[in-house]
């Protein structure tokens, strides 16, 4: 019972308490309304009153930049102004300037007008005096030609002569005056350019020869091999001569057995081949065994051996001759000149001789010494290979220098080392000198009687052609000739243009070793007996 009435005691607290926290949210909610409108309205007063003074600030500011941007504006077109009024101060400044410039110039101008107006008036009284004089020039002229007629007549019928007989007359002898002065000139001249060149020349050749000491010639055009008895001539010809042909098969030279003890002669044009054939040869008969297949063994290993030789031979050269750069074709070629001979020379060693002259002669003169030396060494390469190729060794020569890259001053001391160009070089000069002291000194050159006797020959008849030559002599082994000539059609004068006309004609028509002297000689005598 207690517990029931407890329970609604309980209920009937809990229902009041719900009641009243109803009533009480009922209560709160016009409350909460309230109070919220109120904060809301005092946020609006506040935010309303803070955007007036956002809104009066921006207001003042604007008039702030409104005022500095007036200020800055009126700055701005004063300085334009100044700038303007300045410019057009200036403008107008040049346009004073330029229309005081004009008119000056229009004054110059209107002076040069009455200077030229004056000028003018003088040119044309000067003009007519001209034509005054002229017209009186003419008469005189007219006059001096009809006096001086009349005295041509009158002349000529003195003189019994014609006006171009006489002028040719004239003419005759003033040019016979003239060449006997110009004789005289000339020959008083050319001693002493000749006293003076012969001096120097003589000088600087003396010294190079001096310096390159060169052997005599020993070289002949076939070789001979020495056999250790005669019965090796029978071993080299072999069973029905078939060992004779196969060595000269295999080489290309001509074996001749004769009658000649314990020698075999070779003979060919082709100096590197007649050298293997010697050397192939001699190897042969010191081994002994003699047989086709052993000659062509042997042909083929000498072959081989020369060709190193040929390179060889070609380097020690260019060493020698103090020259760089060679192409190896070309040193090849130059070492080819070893086997090769001209009169008996050997042109290899002839060439060296040339490269140490020419270059010992330019160092003297001041020339290009390297040019020279290499002008000289290869100024002879055409003759390695001109018995292969068509054409003179000149030509061979220079075609070789310009394939391998030979610099031009070389190859114009190659062409013109025979005087077959003009001479554009001093260097080209010197290696035709060194060439032909190398060729013309003693010792160095062997020729036929044949050879010999058709250069005096040759000299003689040149010499003869000239209109008064009585008679001539070759002497000096070909390195003077003598002319006697007619002193009744010939004088002193004369006598010297012809020693000059024969010596072009030598020159022109002949090939020799160093110079040829022409000595013209003029005689008369007197003869008378006492009785």
């Amino acid at each position: 019972m207690q517990s029931a009435m407890f329970s609604i005691m309980a209920l009937s607290t809990a229902s009041a308490c719900i009641i009243v926290g109803v009533v009480s949210v009922i209560l709160a909610i016009p409350a909460g309304m309230a109070i919220y409108y109120l904060i809301n309205k005092k946020k609006a007063d506040k935010n309303k009153t803070s955007a007036s003074n956002i809104i009066q600030e921006a207001l003042n500011e604007a008039k702030t930049v409104k005022k500095e941007a007036v200020l800055e504006a009126r700055d701005e077109v004063f300085k334009l102004k100044s700038e303007c009024d300045a410019e057009l101060k200036e403008r107008r400044a040049e346009m004073q300037r330029a229309e005081n410039r004009v008119n000056q110039r229009e004054e110059f101008i209107e002076k040069k007008e009455l200077l030229l107006d004056s000028k003018t008036e003088a040119i044309e009284k000067v003009k007519k005096d001209l034509e005054v004089k002229e017209e009186e020039i003419k008469k005189a002229i007219l006059e001096q030609n009809n006096i001086t007629a009349k005295m041509v007549e009158e002349l000529e019928k003195i003189s019994g002569l014609s006006k171009e007989e006489a002028k040719n007359k004239l003419i005759s002898k003033f040019e016979d005056e003239a060449k006997k002065d110009a004789a005289v000139i000339v020959r008083s001249i050319e001693q002493e350019a000749k006293d003076e060149a012969d001096k120097k020349a003589k000088n600087i050749i003396t010294l190079a020869i001096q310096k390159c000491a060169a052997d005599t010639t020993s070289e002949v055009t076939v070789s001979s091999v020495a056999l250790p008895n005669d019965e090796m001539k029978g071993r080299i010809i072999g069973r029905e001569g078939r060992n004779i042909r196969a060595l000269e098969s295999a080489t290309g030279v001509d074996l001749i057995i004769d009658d000649t003890p314990d020698t075999v002669i070779l003979s060919s044009f082709d100096p590197v081949r007649r050298e293997v054939a010697r050397i192939a040869l001699e190897k042969l008969i010191l081994d002994g065994r003699i047989h086709p297949t052993r000659i062509e063994e042997m042909v083929e290993k000498v072959t081989r051996d020369i060709e190193v030789t040929i390179k060889e031979a070609g380097e020690t050269a260019a060493f020698d001759a103090g020259i760089n750069g060679l192409h190896p074709e070309l040193i090849k070629t130059l070492g080819r000149l070893k086997y090769r001979t001209s009169y008996g020379q050997n042109v290899l060693k002839h060439s060296l001789e040339v490269s140490y002259i020419a270059g010992l002669m330019a160092s003297e003169l001041g020339a290009n010494v390297n040019v020279a030396k290499r002008g000289g060494l290869l100024h002879d390469i055409g003759k390695a290979v001109d018995h292969e190729v068509e054409g003179t060794h000149v030509t061979i020569g220079v075609d070789l220098a310009r394939k391998y890259k030979e610099s031009k001053e070389v190859i114009h001391c190659i062409e013109a080392h025979h005087g077959g160009v003009e001479y554009e070089s001093i260097e080209a000069i010197l290696v035709q000198a060194a060439d032909a002291i190398s060729s013309a000194r003693p010792g160095a050159r062997r020729e036929s009687l044949e050879t010999y006797i058709k250069r005096l020959q040759k000299l003689e008849e040149i010499a003869n052609q000239f209109k008064g030559v009585e008679k001539s002599y070759a002497i000096q082994a070909g390195r003077e000739v003598r002319i006697i000539v007619k002193p009744n059609e010939v004088n002193d004068d004369q006598a010297l243009f012809i020693a000059k006309d024969i010596a072009a004609k030598i020159e022109k028509e002949m090939e020799y070793p160093g110079t040829i002297k022409v000595n013209v000689i003029r005689e008369t005598r007197s003869v008378e007996y006492a009785k």
